[in-house]
């Protein structure tokens, strides 16, 4: 009896080994680390909290916190209601859809560094986004989008926005596809229209696929790294500079692990909590 018992958990053993090794551990020694004063080419020295007090007192490090709120607030909303409607547009039943499908997964799998230069070609003065914007009247001047320090993050954002929604909206297909028919038909005899189906049955079905994405998104928006590594590099100015691109300075520029490492605790109890925050307002119908 008791051996039946031990047998699920030694299945588990080896899961929980590579978990530990590839999880756990770089975790609590990324803890540890923030404690100490170390640039990989000394032994560590404690120096307490002295990296925390001199992180808050670091303007740099506000500006790119700013920036990764920044980050969040535009790219999440998008990542979360537009590919529903995506999802939705190509849920249909017509021949080539099945190509279709395929085509617009292509971006997500693309590499970003053909991702990052193909739109620095359309961000270009004399680019195709540039070219539609004075042939449709918008601009005489060129605009600098990724030269610029009030346009070059969110150029950038939108960038993450385009590549990563064919994820989702493949994410919110599955949950499409799976919501009951029964449910459209009685709609239908009551004499509900597409859009009155849409906002009454399909968006409350697909509230758990809401959530994860949600929580997902929110979790790749702060952890953002290499659109802006390949199109900005940070630039101008740290204008497009994150927590994790500053992060990564610190590190492997500065060789400053110690520092870096108690950035990289703030980064954590960052993506936490807004973790939570999705599941107290968005999981909470789907724990019920």
């Amino acid at each position: 009896m008791k051996r039946r018992k031990l047998t699920p958990y030694l299945f588990l053993l080896p899961g929980c080994f590579i978990l530990g090794i590839v999880i756990f551990y770089p975790m609590l020694r990324a803890i540890w680390l923030s404690f100490m004063d170390y640039n990989m080419l000394s032994d560590p020295v404690y120096v307490g909290l002295d990296n925390y007090k001199e992180l808050f007192q670091d303007g740099l490090f506000w500006q790119t916190t700013l920036n990764s709120f920044i980050y969040l607030v535009i790219a999440v909303p998008s990542l979360v209601i537009l590919p529903i409607f995506l999802a939705i547009l190509i849920n249909q039943n017509v021949k080539g859809i099945n190509a279709f499908r395929s085509i617009y997964y292509v971006p997500f799998i693309t590499s970003i560094v053909v991702v990052g230069i193909t739109w620095e070609w359309v961000y270009k003065e004399n680019g195709f986004l540039n070219f539609m914007l004075e042939q449709l009247g918008f601009t005489d001047d060129p605009v600098k989008w990724l030269t610029t320090s009030s346009t070059a993050l969110f150029a950038v954002i939108v960038v993450t926005i385009w590549k990563s929604l064919p994820f989702y909206m493949i994410i919110y297909l599955g949950g499409l596809q799976s919501i009951p028919s029964d449910l459209y038909e009685a709609s239908k005899i009551d004499g509900a229209n597409w859009w009155k189906q849409t906002i009454h049955v399909t968006i409350p079905q697909l509230k758990p696929y809401v959530f994860l994405v949600a929580v997902l998104s929110s979790i790749n928006s702060l952890k953002v790294f290499e659109e802006i590594y390949v199109m900005t590099d940070g630039g101008p100015l740290h204008s497009s500079e994150t927590l994790v691109f500053y992060i990564y300075r610190e590190a492997f520029d500065n060789l400053n692990m110690g520092y870096a490492s108690a950035a990289g605790v703030i980064l954590f109890l960052l993506t936490l909590i807004f973790s939570l925050i999705n599941m107290k307002f968005l999981g909470k119908d789907n724990t019920e």
